[in-house]
């Protein structure tokens, strides 16, 4: 009878594993719904800012001149980490911090400095004793989500833009997670600083623009507003990721614990049934014995 017991007992812990993992399934579905309409409908604009500004640097003669294009020898970098704050979803955050590991690998001769967005990826540069600028804002930078408001966001490139100019910072690199559907997040390591336009957008497609005042003075206005939208893409796409990843891994989990307990109710329907039995035999074996 103990054997029973302990089966029913895994049973109703199962079972109810599986309506919780299910429910969260059902809530990170409704707020993927909203965090993939988001990045869905800035991503062309963001696309398009960055082709436009990619024809028309590309033509401008003297790019030195503007002081987020400059580019030096790397000898200080600073990787910006963009996680969650919660875990259950899957390899999501593991993926982020294994690219900061890469990149730091990569970038041995360099002393290497981490802005972490999201719990997680606070805890991982803890945990691997990275030199951080975290402190330097005077805002908690995982309180960003949910709600992720551009003038934050745009508040946190400043600061970042603002130490390469000044030369804190030779080179920054973005590290996150790309949306492509519910089921498929690409973790990336992007160049934020310096900006240098893609050499494929400037050939493809070169368009003719009218300036005004003149085209030096917009490309050194555009590229600003151009690496803010960039970093405000990046976090969207991973917090769309992140929900997509949740939804997916609780998805699979709520499958297999469904697997688990049809295996756990035909090992207590046998149990039960060889219990039975023995029963019964015992049941026949005294009345022999009287009988006798």
């Amino acid at each position: 009878m103990s054997g029973l017991k302990e089966v029913r007992n895994r049973i109703v812990s199962v079972n109810s594993t599986s309506q919780i993992t299910s429910a969260m399934k059902m809530v990170s579905a409704a707020k993927l719904k909203r965090a993939q309409d988001a990045i869905v409908d800035f991503r062309p604009y963001a696309n398009k800012m960055k082709e436009i500004l990619a024809n028309v640097s590309a033509s401008v003669e003297d790019s030195s001149e503007n002081a987020f294009s400059v580019v030096r020898d790397v000898k200080n970098i600073l990787v910006v980490s963009i996680s969650s704050n919660r875990g259950l979803c899957g390899g999501f955050n593991s993926y982020v911090n294994k690219m900061v590991n890469k990149v730091a690998a990569e970038n041995s001769q360099a002393n290497l400095t981490v802005l972490s967005i999201g719990k997680k990826s606070t805890d991982f540069v803890k945990k691997m004793n990275f030199k951080t600028i975290n402190n330097d804002f005077d805002f908690n930078l995982n309180e960003i989500f949910p709600t992720i408001e551009f003038s934050v966001v745009s508040g946190i490139a400043k600061k970042v833009m603002d130490e390469f100019v000044a030369g804190k910072f030779d080179k920054v690199v973005l590290v996150y997670n790309v949306f492509k559907n519910p089921a498929t997040q690409v973790v990336v390591a992007e160049q934020f600083l310096p900006f240098v336009p893609e050499a494929d957008n400037t050939s493809k497609n070169q368009t003719d623009y009218i300036f005004e005042p003149s085209q030096e003075f917009i490309v050194k206005e555009l590229i600003p507003k151009s690496l803010k939208i960039q970093l405000y893409k990046a976090i969207l796409d991973s917090h769309a990721s992140e929900h997509g990843a949740r939804m997916t891994a609780m998805h699979k989990a709520t499958d297999n614990a469904k697997e688990l307990l049809k295996e756990l109710r035909l090992t207590y329907n046998k149990a039960r049934q060889a219990s039975i039995t023995k029963e019964i035999l015992e049941i026949i074996g005294g009345a022999e014995a009287l009988n006798a």
